[in-house]
């Protein structure tokens, strides 16, 4: 019997060729999985072109509810976001697909797990670390880096399609190269390539508009948070998925969460893309939004920290790592008391706060409020700044008694 291979199949045209290219270099026997994240229609004729390829079967693993509930929720969470804009659309689902890869390959008494990731990117970090962390024992083949894969653009990899009787709807340059999944789509390649160049919006867009062409007129969204976790939307109870696909909608809609952004690669390179992430942007941001009012001041600070630490980890690939069970573990202690109501209005890319209440706020009216109140007593302020400016007041008279005006070395 031949030895079998697993292939992390999204029948694009680099998986599409690799079918062959496997069956052809090495003589496996190429089983596909296709992990469905929430591509959607990404998915239409998938089976028939890879048994068509070659392939001897094809699985299509619908894992969107675990990658809702157990990646994205807890990025949410954390704060995750990578450089100040990215929302870890892509890096959050490849250790999902690493795992599903791993588990299909015992299944099937696989020997290797091939990917069709390239070289320059950070796909192939993410595969290779969660498949090395979850089967050690596995091969791992990466297309794009092997000295048997000759294919060094969309031009020849059509060209070795057709060599072998593949006729498929692939055009060299006739769309972007994109990944989709149910929190987001990414978008890179041609104009894009060049940072000088404004995006082509009206060609580009798949889940929503620009700001300039989303409705005149505001539209109010309320959200309900349960320990952290999303619960409804518009007094709607929901799971996760169905929250995110129902603020995909809104948020396409009004415009939200569309990012260009020049990122720092794992590999060391920059690279410029065009992120859609509308139901995402706002999870997040109601999520944030809530947070400010229950968590205490210490513990915030040090989220927002921990979030950033937790963002690169993820972009990484080092998600099957002891250090992001700690890090989630802080996180989730802190979520304990993340429960209640958002209010906001989308608007033209914006997202408004219109409002927020929770149980455990920590807001206290008596205390905030200009009027004096019993809780704080405006003259309490006094001891307290001059012990917390007393180093400060202690250097400047220390100046002083040197010759040293504090004004001229304080400008």
């Amino acid at each position: 019997m031949k030895e079998k291979v697993i292939l992390a199949y999204s029948g694009g045209l680099d998986t599409t060729a690799i079918i062959p290219w496997l069956k052809e270099n090495f003589d496996y026997e190429v089983i596909c999985v296709c992990v469905d994240c929430g591509q959607e229609e990404e998915l239409d004729g998938l089976e028939e072109r890879a048994l068509s390829c070659g392939a001897s079967k094809l699985y299509i693993e619908d894992v969107t509810d675990e990658f809702c509930d157990k990646y994205i929720v807890p990025c949410v969470q954390a704060g995750a976001v990578y450089e100040n804009k990215y929302l870890l659309g892509t890096s959050m689902a490849r250790p999902l697909i690493a795992k599903r890869l791993v588990e299909i390959a015992r299944k099937e008494g696989a020997s290797a797990i091939c990917h069709g990731a390239t070289g320059k990117g950070n796909d192939q970090i993410r595969f290779e670390l969660g498949i090395k962390a979850l089967a050690p024992d596995l091969k791992i083949i990466a297309a794009w880096r092997n000295e048997k894969w000759t294919l060094d653009s969309r031009e020849s990899e059509i060209k070795y399609c057709e060599e072998h009787g593949i006729h498929l709807p692939f055009k060299a340059d006739s769309s972007y190269s994109r990944d989709r999944n149910i929190w987001h789509i990414s978008h890179e390649g041609l104009e894009l390539e060049d940072p000088a160049n404004e995006p082509n919006y009206d060609h580009l867009l798949v889940l929503g508009v620009t700001p300039e062409k989303a409705p005149d007129e505001p539209e109010y969204v309320t959200m309900t948070f349960e320990a952290g976790v999303p619960k409804s939307v518009n007094g709607k109870e929901m799971k996760v998925s169905d929250i995110i696909r129902t603020l995909n909608e809104l948020g396409g809609k009004h415009g939200i969460g569309i990012v260009d952004i020049v990122e720092n690669r794992v590999v060391g390179m920059k690279s410029r893309g065009v992120y859609e992430t509308p139901g995402g942007t706002i999870l997040m941001e109601a999520h944030s939004q809530l947070e400010e009012l229950i968590l205490d001041r210490d513990t915030y600070a040090f989220k927002k920290e921990m979030g950033g630490k937790f963002a690169s980890l993820v972009y990484e690939g080092k998600w099957f790592t002891p250090l992001r069970e700690a890090e989630q573990a802080f996180i989730e202690s802190t979520q304990k008391y993340v429960t209640g109501e958002v209010k906001f209005k989308l608007y033209k890319g914006n997202i408004i706060k219109a409002g927020e209440t929770s149980p455990y706020s920590l807001y206290n009216e008596s205390i905030a409020s200009f009027t004096t109140g019993d809780l704080y007593d405006h003259h309490d302020a006094e001891g307290f700044i001059n012990l917390f400016g007393l180093s400060t007041k202690v250097r400047a008279m220390k100046q002083q008694e040197a010759g040293i005006d504090p004004l001229s070395v304080n400008k």
